[in-house]
């Protein structure tokens, strides 16, 4: 090979390595404007920041979580709390989805050689995958259809002819039969499919139609079988009808629900005429054809495809009203008060098998178990020596509290507990949440716990522990299975668990964690902790003995680096000579707490300290310790209340020692409650009696509010009045609103 032959090759070398330099180049800078446009629509959407946006992306790339990014990255992402940072990631996630399927659906069309300049703008414009998809679908790979074996048998140019009305139409489709098409009228008849599939395709014409059917359309419902429907649940939707535009999330989850029953049949009703009218508009020529081609279209084609979509929107718009509401009723349950430090006795209720009962101490140890027989069809002289046995029980463990589980015979038990403690006059009870007891009872991790009790047994400690320690007890169930919700299981199963364990993920850090106290299923919602980490922590404890610093966390195993840094400020050490093991300030800022210390002269958190640490001007000290402003005022908020529960700070359970009956109740008398679920027409309350009665939204303010989670939320303690009673079907209806203030 000769000299020049070289250098060509080398030169052609070097021009293809530039080539693909400046593609990369180009590449890097698309995927940078790229990036930049999805920042910019984040931060118009969310109320934040570009910095903000590109920090907390920044920090969850390097495998930092949520809870950690919450509480010690304020100074980086301005303070943002849980709840911004997992919508920016969201977000992030769906634009980024978005992108890749409009990426497909433009290199699709463009294989085809069809891509125009305004389609290809039409469709990078576009804002939902279902708009892209409306846009994409002229373009789809198809199964054969009618319209396809009509354009295969040559009656494309038949097609045309009825677009212009040529004369003698069906004299003319006779030059156009075939052995698929033997008559004129076959002929025809597959001309006006191929415009029927046309037309069907027109994305303007569907985006007018969608318009028309979403601005006017009313969606409908009538009986389709009653006999599925024994409680009459859906009898507002036996005869039910409103506008589109107007649903609101529970009755669009209410009417997928009766329709999966088979109790509701669910349609819709349109304005045909003005939908019809629209696709006249686009016709210069009438004829019979032309006429057929466009009701086709409408009736058998547009209209089910729009009816389609719309539901598939209201659907997912209820559905995330709904997680969101659920979300925001466990948050609430999860922050009810512990009630530390008390001897409980959980009272699981039964009619034939009898009642469980489990006593557990201070801690939430299992002391005793026990079955009695206090409610009917028990004998009398049964019930007496439960009355007995019950009595005795309180005086051996000095019981201070009987959480009563809320199932079934729950009232019954309730009237015997009350009777028996006239002769205890220091011992309250308190009605407990049981959902979910009974799904912890027979799980593994209950069986690992209590191998030798029955499942019974198990959810009389579980009742038990609810009361001392709400949220150790709670994360040990499915989310779902809590009873908070409405419509939990017609929503998305993966969005309502991914929402869930995310306000569980959230709690359990915000609260902070006891190490040596802590239940694996507990510690596997620290921030940086898995099942397996948690499991580890647990083993160490029960072999090393208790954990006495933070260091020593280091040494369980599988923990590394990572996870210690991520999970070291949740966890909770009373027992450690460091007093900032039991504090949230992080192990990272121990150094700067000593120079704090060293500045203001503490040397232990006395009400001396107390009053230094108010003193404390902010940006000063936070220059001096070369800290982030918002990390010094955490800091300082850890040190003055070392070892604080965040749950502290909410309404306690009602504790009562007597029942009530609807028998008791009166119109207009005025009651205290516990509010237990608040859901979007109202909210239930606990008021002592067999059912909980309902707050109608219409009946919590004076003023209009728009949804009753304004008002009030699951675990309030509310005063209310008696507005309406049904003895006959256990219903009352309640007010927030005193009778004299009420119009």
């Amino acid at each position: 090979m000769g000299e020049m032959e070289h250098k060509r090759q080398g030169g052609n070398f070097y021009k293809t390595l530039v080539n693909r330099w400046l593609e990369a180049l180009a590449t890097v800078k698309y995927a940078i404007i790229e990036a930049m446009d999805k920042y910019e629509k984040i931060a118009q959407e969310l109320g934040v920041s570009l910095k903000q946006i590109d920090t907390v992306l920044s920090l969850t790339a390097e495998g930092s979580t949520i809870p950690f990014i919450a509480r010690y990255r304020k100074d980086m992402t301005g303070n943002l709390d849980e709840v911004a940072i997992k919508a920016i990631i969201d977000r992030d996630k769906s634009l980024t989805a978005l992108a890749e399927r409009k990426e497909t659906v433009l290199a699709k069309i463009e294989e085809q050689g069809k891509l125009t300049e305004a389609l290809k703008q039409a469709i990078e414009a576009a804002e939902k995958l279902a708009d892209v998809e409306e846009l994409y679908l002229p373009y789809k790979e198809k199964r054969r259809t009618k319209a396809t074996i009509a354009r295969e048998a040559g009656l494309f140019p038949l097609a045309r002819l009825i677009l212009q009305n040529s004369p003698n139409l069906e004299v003319e489709a006779q030059k156009f039969t075939c052995e698929t098409f033997p008559t004129g009228t076959a002929a025809l008849t597959g001309a006006v499919d191929i415009l029927v599939e046309a037309i069907s395709e027109d994305t303007q014409l569907r985006a007018l139609t969608y318009q028309e059917i979403h601005g006017h359309s009313l969606m409908t419902s009538t009986l389709k079988d009653e006999s599925l429907d024994p409680k009459r649940t859906f009898e507002i939707y036996y005869d039910f009808s409103e506008k589109i535009k107007s649903m609101q999330g529970y009755r669009t989850l209410a009417l997928n629900r009766g329709e999966k029953l088979g109790v509701l049949k669910v349609g819709f009703e349109h304005h045909l005429d003005r939908i019809i009218r629209i696709f006249e508009a686009r016709f210069k020529t009438k004829n019979a054809y032309v006429d057929e081609v466009i009701q086709q279209a409408v009736k058998k084609k547009i209209v089910p495809a729009i009816e389609r979509r719309i539901r598939t929107e209201l659907t997912e718009a209820a559905e995330d009203g709904a997680i969101q509401l659920f979300s925001e009723n466990l948050r609430n349950l999860l922050l009810i008060p512990p009630l530390k430090g008390r001897v409980v006795l959980g009272f699981d209720p039964a009619f034939r098998t009898g009642a469980k009962l489990a006593v557990v101490d201070e801690t939430g140890k299992m002391l005793t178990t026990q079955v009695i027989y206090p409610v009917a069809p028990a004998k009398p002289a049964q019930i007496e020596r439960a009355k007995k046995e019950l009595s005795s029980l309180i005086k051996e463990f000095d019981v201070e509290i009987i959480a009563i589980g809320n199932g079934t015979a729950s009232r019954e038990s309730e009237a015997f507990v009350a009777e028996v403690l006239h002769d205890h006059p220091g011992v309250r009870y308190v009605i407990v949440n049981e959902s979910g007891a009974s799904v912890y009872s027979a799980s593994e991790l209950a069986r690992h716990e209590f191998p030798e009790l029955t499942v019974e047994k198990r959810s009389a400690i579980s009742i038990a522990r609810r009361l001392q320690d709400p949220l150790a007890e709670l994360v040990k169930i499915d989310a779902k299975s809590i009873g908070v919700g409405q419509y939990q299981h017609d929503v998305n199963q993966k969005k309502l668990t991914e929402s869930l364990d995310f306000v569980v993920d959230t709690v359990v850090n915000q609260v902070g964690v006891n190490i040596n106290t802590a239940s694996p299923s507990l510690l596997a919602h620290v921030a940086g902790l898995n099942k397996t980490i948690s499991e580890n922590i647990v083993k160490y404890r029960e072999e090393e003995g208790m954990i006495l610093s933070r260091a020593q966390i280091k040494k369980v195993p599988r923990l590394g680096a990572k996870a210690f840094e991520q999970a070291a400020g949740f966890l909770r050490i009373p027992e450690s000579k460091n007093i900032l093991d039991n504090t949230g300030v992080h192990p990272e800022s121990y150094k700067e707490v000593e120079k704090l210390f060293e500045l203001l002269g503490i040397t232990e958190l006395d009400e001396s300290a107390q009053e230094k640490l108010k003193a404390v001007k902010i940006e000063e000290m936070s220059t001096q310790l070369e800290l982030g402003p918002e990390t010094l005022k955490d800091i300082i908020a850890d040190l003055l209340k070392p070892g604080r529960d965040l749950r502290d700070s909410f309404d306690a359970p009602v504790l009562r020692q007597d029942v009530l009956d609807i028998k008791d109740l009166h119109i207009g008398q005025k009651l205290e409650g516990v509010v237990r679920n608040v859901v979007d027409f109202g909210a239930f309350v606990d008021i002592g009696i067999h059912e909980d009665g309902l707050i109608h939204i219409s009946h919590m303010s004076k003023q209009f509010i728009k949804h009753p989670s304004q008002v009030v939320s699951v675990g309030d303690v509310v005063t209310v009045w008696v507005k309406k009673i049904d003895v006959e079907r256990e219903k009352v209806n309640l007010s927030l609103v005193a009778p004299n203030e009420s119009d």
